[in-house]
């Protein structure tokens, strides 16, 4: 067997390009994810490079015609643009700058007249909110936020954390639901996201701008992009943090409470003919690129000190709860923040592969020790009760415990020192 029971290559390898882990889990549906759920991992080519970065050099390589690409877009917005002053597309976030981006270019550069929506993070951080407002006063748009029931929301997350090692799946299921929800509220056919799925290694190819009510079985076939992620099976027979629906019925809790975390009927998705679009397919999506975007329309700000578990300020700022999500993910996948960020960057040229590595060993896996009082209040644990969940994950031939401190098995550096 050459695999674990979760599906992770028992042979660790590292990317030669960019540093990323083979461990690197793609997508997953969060309706059927329990314990033993089997990931879909990274697929690295027989020269050992991932598909991340091979999805990645076309960006860069000449194979796409980028003006051709916008052309389609102003296509695309001329299709749908409205003028009896109601919105004509919508996007989903949370006033970072990838949201920030997305929302600005097309209503200043392309004519639109998005509405932007927002599902509130578990927990805002000061820096999330002053970002969270200025995307809104100073980028001017409209926008509704949305704050699911707080007494569920911290139950299903408590939950997540116990069964899953997942403590943002709450906020996940309810920001992929919220912006089609309310896409078929207002009538809106058109949903604009960022970058494309294949930027991360999601099996993706660069031809894919979408998936729709008309069907793509490029996205439909894979975990995680079905229009219909219950896979037609009722809602209480599905999962919530690793625990199925009917079992909370059962407890106590109403199903009215658990109804913000129901996918919207693909039924209706299709009589209403709503599509959802990657502008990153469109226009050359440089994250770096977002960040100073943001900064000069909107002033954007990053934190005042470095992101624990990374060497950057400016990503994922808004949730206190995020240091431990990226925390969590480390001690499945052995996959830190800093390993992400870097290979995200190496593949925009922006770092290079050795200093990559040299993040990593500084800061991947770090402690998130800034918000840890606020995230333990939230999910209702200690710190042994959290920390001893998030060990009882670490797979046995990622991690191994000498003198009381965990330690992977085969980094990056002496992989590629070996």
């Amino acid at each position: 067997m050459n695999k674990n029971k979760n599906g992770l290559p028992l042979e660790i390898k590292y990317c030669e390009k960019c540093n990323i882990s083979n461990q690197n889990p793609t997508s997953i549906n969060e309706y059927f994810h329990t314990k033993d759920s089997v990931q879909t991992t990274i697929k690295f080519d027989e020269n050992n490079i991932c598909s991340a970065c091979n999805f990645n050099q076309l960006k860069w390589n000449n194979v796409i015609d980028w003006k051709e690409r916008e052309k389609e877009l102003v296509e695309l917005c001329n299709e749908f643009r409205k003028n009896d002053g109601s919105y004509d597309c919508i996007v989903g976030g949370s006033g970072g700058k990838d949201s920030v981006f997305q929302s600005h270019i097309l209503k200043y550069k392309y004519g639109m007249h998005p509405l932007t929506v927002t599902w509130t993070p578990h927990m805002y951080t000061d820096i999330g909110w002053k970002n969270f407002q200025s995307w809104i006063n100073e980028g001017g748009f409209d926008n509704f936020l949305y704050s699911p029931n707080g007494k569920i929301h911290r139950l299903l997350t408590q939950t997540a954390l116990k069964n899953l090692c997942h403590p943002f799946q709450p906020f996940i299921l309810g920001q992929k639901t919220f912006v089609v929800k309310m896409a078929a509220k207002f009538d809106i056919n058109l949903i604009f996201d960022g970058e494309m799925p294949g930027e991360y290694g999601r099996n993706v190819p660069h031809t894919v701008n979408r998936y729709n009510s008309t069907g793509n079985k490029q996205l439909h076939n894979q975990e995680g992009f079905s229009i219909d992620p219950l896979a037609s099976k009722k809602f209480t027979d599905v999962y919530l943090g690793g625990k199925q629906v009917g079992e909370y019925l059962e407890e106590g809790v109403p199903l009215i409470e658990l109804q913000s975390y129901m996918p919207l009927d693909p039924n209706i998705i299709n009589q209403k003919n709503i599509s959802k679009y990657y502008l990153g397919y469109f226009i050359r999506w440089v994250p770096q690129e977002c960040y100073y975007y943001a900064v000069e329309h909107t002033n954007f700000e990053a934190n005042p000190e470095r992101t624990e578990g990374t060497y950057s300020k400016y990503n994922s700022l808004d949730d206190k709860t995020d240091g431990f999500f990226f925390y969590t993910r480390c001690a499945k996948f052995g996959i830190g923040r800093a390993m992400m960020e870097s290979a995200q960057e190496i593949r925009n040229s922006h770092i290079t592969k050795e200093e990559g590595l040299a993040l990593i060993e500084k800061f991947d896996g770090e402690y998130p020790k800034r918000y840890e009082n606020e995230f333990f209040d939230y999910v209702g644990l200690t710190k042994k009760e959290t920390l001893d969940i998030i060990d009882s994950f670490r797979p046995e031939h990622i991690w191994n415990k000498k003198s009381g401190e965990w330690k992977l098995n085969l980094s990056p550096k002496q992989y590629f020192n070996k």
